[in-house]
């Protein structure tokens, strides 16, 4: 098992480091933000084998029961992308960028996090690979990776907050 958290930090430590258009930043793209499209957002993740669904069965972004990408960051679908690869699990999004999320800087509605339903395999991939480090200050757990990004568990999902592209 030490082996495979080594392995992963390792390919997250090198996907953060040299994804298109993150990474090694310059000081004029140190702060850029690539927002995507809807259909930007679907190709990745339909690419990467990542699903997601809705409670609406919709993606308008402007309606609390659909899940939308339009406007997610970059560096935020990068890293739900390598989160699958890393952990091998199944990933389904529940949640993106549509209002009726928490507000504020690093939210969903600025593309800065998403919703994973729950499962065993990405359950114990997050416990196992990532550092505990204690409740948000609405009382959910939460753990962060290597790459500072962080994943509190919400009950029903998880709820990940994308600083970059690592998982």
């Amino acid at each position: 098992m030490r082996i495979r958290t080594a392995v992963s930090t390792l390919t997250l430590v090198g996907t953060a480091l040299f994804a298109p258009g993150v990474g090694l930043a310059t000081s004029t793209d140190a702060f850029a933000v690539t927002k995507l499209t809807q259909a930007q957002a679907t190709a990745m993740f339909s690419a990467a084998g990542i699903t997601w669904s809705s409670s609406g069965g919709c993606s308008n972004r402007n309606v609390s029961t659909c899940t939308s990408f339009d406007q997610l960051n970059q560096a935020t679908a990068q890293g739900a992308v390598t989160l699958k690869h890393a952990s091998g699990c199944a990933i389904n999004i529940t949640g993106g960028t549509e209002t009726g999320h928490a507000s504020g800087t690093y939210s969903h509605w600025n593309g800065y996090k998403l919703d994973y339903s729950k499962n065993t395999c990405l359950n114990n991939y997050v416990h196992n690979s990532f550092s505990y480090i204690g409740l948000r200050g609405d009382g959910y757990p939460q753990w962060q990776a290597a790459s500072g990004n962080i994943y509190a568990d919400e009950g029903t999902h998880w709820d990940a907050l994308y600083y970059s592209c690592g998982c």
